[in-house]
């Protein structure tokens, strides 16, 4: 079972915690992973892209020269594709491009992209993650104080308005509830915080 050192917002190291073997300790699946943030990917799309084919193009009606003896290629109308303000010859449409995935593919790809950032070592615990106020430089000494200098997500066992407000300008950094944890946002961080209550949570919903 993987232990992991719990730190307070100082970065100093207050105790230890043992995680869920199930959750944390799997070998990661990169294929189920793969599959995961390409589907979270894909949800994101709004899929509102449009342009006109041929028949839905203005002009073009008539004919632009007669069929033979001019010399030209036959044309019968200056809307088709290979005309200058011609219409598109495979036109995008709005479509959707959800799909989804198998609840045991999901929980596994969870299982997997946390047990990586145990396995290598961009995991963080905190005892807490608090603020009095809606300061942004509380959050930014405690991201330096724990090694986190580029993107890092910090997950949250509650809703903290100030912690998350406080979060919000600062460039790379972004906040998550037990309840809105995913794998995309998960892998992209370089940093894994994680607040010791928040761990238990998770360890219930994906264990």
């Amino acid at each position: 079972m993987p232990t992991i050192a719990i730190l307070n917002m100082q970065g100093q190291e207050v105790g230890q915690q043992e995680l869920s073997e199930a959750v944390f300790g799997i070998e990661p699946n990169v294929s189920v992973m793969n599959d995961m943030v390409k589907c979270y990917l894909a949800n994101q799309r709004q899929g509102t892209q449009s342009a006109l084919t041929r028949s839905e193009v203005s002009g073009g009606g008539r004919k632009p020269w007669r069929q033979k003896g001019t010399g030209h290629a036959r044309q019968g109308s200056t809307r088709a594709p290979q005309w200058t303000h011609g219409g598109i010859v495979f036109a995008p449409k709005p479509r959707s491009y959800r799909y989804t995935l198998n609840k045991k593919v999901k929980r596994l790809a969870m299982q997997s992209a946390l047990s990586s950032k145990v396995q290598d070592g961009e995991m963080v615990v905190l005892d807490q993650i608090s603020t009095s106020e809606f300061k942004t430089k509380t959050i930014a000494a405690m991201l330096k104080a724990v090694g986190s200098e580029k993107k890092a997500l910090i997950v949250l066992d509650t809703v903290d308005e100030k912690v998350i407000a406080s979060a919000r300008n600062i460039p790379g950094v972004k906040t998550a509830q037990v309840n809105t944890l995913n794998v995309y946002d998960i892998l992209g961080a370089d940093k894994f915080i994680v607040v010791k209550d928040a761990v238990q949570k998770i360890e219930e919903v994906y264990a």
